[in-house]
This record gives structure tokens, C-alpha cells and sequence, in this order.
């Protein structure tokens, strides 16, 4: 009997926890990135953030802008700007498809994630989505904490 292969757990290099909670969410898309050297062995530390970060179209390619990078310490003079803007790498349907939810939809592309496949290829994973209003937000807190005190009650009870 063949044994299957250990599937290695996908490390994410940054998480845009907060996108959750600021957009509702549509389709999401997996997207390469073109990146420099010292720009990967950064990412493989793990310090990056990209809460800041969103994408744009712009000359009908896809763009990640204010994503923080930090610089490779061990790259001296070599090295990268922390916020340069990055390519994204998807195919022209898909680019089609976030530029018309961006220009008539008024939607925003946000970044989710930025991982390492098991290829070690750099991917990010990007969602279009549409801003909450503050009393969604509010729902969502409030619907949050009564998930948690219904499972304290619900333990407490058993």
C-alpha cells in the first residue's frame, strides 16, 4: 500500500486580519506576486504586514500598494524599498473581472494573505470587497459576543 505524501501546512508570511471585519467580502482570487530577492527572504521571516495594503488596476495590470515588507538585514547595500508597489500576477479574465467590480461596482481589492505555496512560489490571496458601514460593524461585535456568551451558557449548562 502507497503511503500518501505529508501535505505541508501553509504558513501565511502576512495576514490582513482586520479585512474581514472592514469589508464584506466577495470573491476571492490567488494571485503571484513579482518580487526581488531580499523581498522573499524577508517574507520567509514572517514580519511583513499588509493591513495597510490594497490593489489597483492601473495600464491593465493588477498592483499591490502600501504593502510593508521590511528590509533583509543581511542584504546590505543590495536591498529593497520597503513600500515599493508590487505586481500581481493573474490571468486577463481575472484582471477583467476586479477591474469591472472596482470601476462599476465601487468595490476595493483588498489582500487577504500572503503565503507560500507548496511549490515555495510567493502567492497573495486577494478579495474584492465592499466597505461596512459603522452600524455593521457594530452588528458584528455585537453578534460576536453573543456567540460567545451562548457557548459559556451552553458549557456552563452541561
Amino acid at each position: 500500500m502507497a503511503r500518501k505524501p505529508k501535505e505541508k501546512p501553509r504558513r501565511a508570511a502576512a495576514v490582513n486580519r482586520r479585512a474581514r471585519f472592514d469589508y464584506l467580502l466577495g470573491p476571492s482570487f490567488e494571485a503571484g506576486i513579482v518580487l526581488a530577492g531580499t523581498e522573499v527572504k524577508s517574507l520567509r521571516g514572517g514580519m511583513a504586514t499588509i493591513g495597510e495594503a490594497y490593489a489597483a488596476e492601473s495600464g491593465g495590470e493588477i498592483w499591490l500598494y502600501n504593502a510593508h515588507i521590511p528590509e533583509y538585514l543581511e542584504a546590505n547595500r543590495f536591498n529593497h524599498e520597503i513600500r515599493r508597489p508590487r505586481k500581481l500576477l493573474l490571468n486577463k479574465r481575472e484582471i477583467a473581472k476586479l477591474a469591472d467590480g472596482v470601476n462599476r461596482e465601487g468595490m476595493t481589492i483588498v489582500p487577504l494573505k500572503i503565503y507560500f505555496n507548496d511549490r515555495g512560489r510567493a502567492k497573495v490571496e486577494i478579495a474584492l470587497g465592499r466597505g461596512k458601514k459603522l452600524y455593521d460593524k457594530r452588528d458584528a461585535v455585537k453578534e460576536r459576543s453573543w456567540n460567545r456568551d451562548k457557548a459559556r451558557l451552553l458549557k456552563e449548562r452541561s
